[in-house]
């Protein structure tokens, strides 16, 4: 009777570790496919935002160009080419050769 005892306790035992063992592995593979699935969308997002990125780089160097400056100047702000009596023409300063050379014909200083 004592030996039936000790089996019977030893096989509880075995079998509630072997189905905890179970229980946790089902536990962390499930875990496992979450995780995957999240990283999956990630990915996804990533891929997106990145597309979404190139397109407003290109976009942000079309607002760049001189021809989509020149639209937006004489349709939306009405803007159209100065008369030649407002172009000033100024000589270069001796010693500076790429300076930007600035003038005000109303007589403001320049900025």
């Amino acid at each position: 009777m004592r030996l039936s005892r000790a089996f019977v306790t030893l096989w509880t035992v075995a079998t509630v570790a072997t189905v905890s063992a179970f229980v946790l592995h089902l536990a962390l593979r499930g875990k496992t496919v979450a995780l995957g699935y999240e990283l999956g969308h990630a990915r996804a997002e990533s891929a997106r935002l990145r597309e979404v990125r190139h397109v407003l780089a290109v976009e942000a160097a079309s607002y760049k160009t001189p021809e989509r400056v020149e639209i937006v100047a004489r349709t939306l702000l009405a803007m159209e080419p100065p008369p030649p009596s407002r172009v000033v023409s100024l000589a270069p300063v001796d010693g500076i050769k790429d300076a930007p050379v600035t003038a005000s014909v109303l007589g403001a200083p320049p900025p």
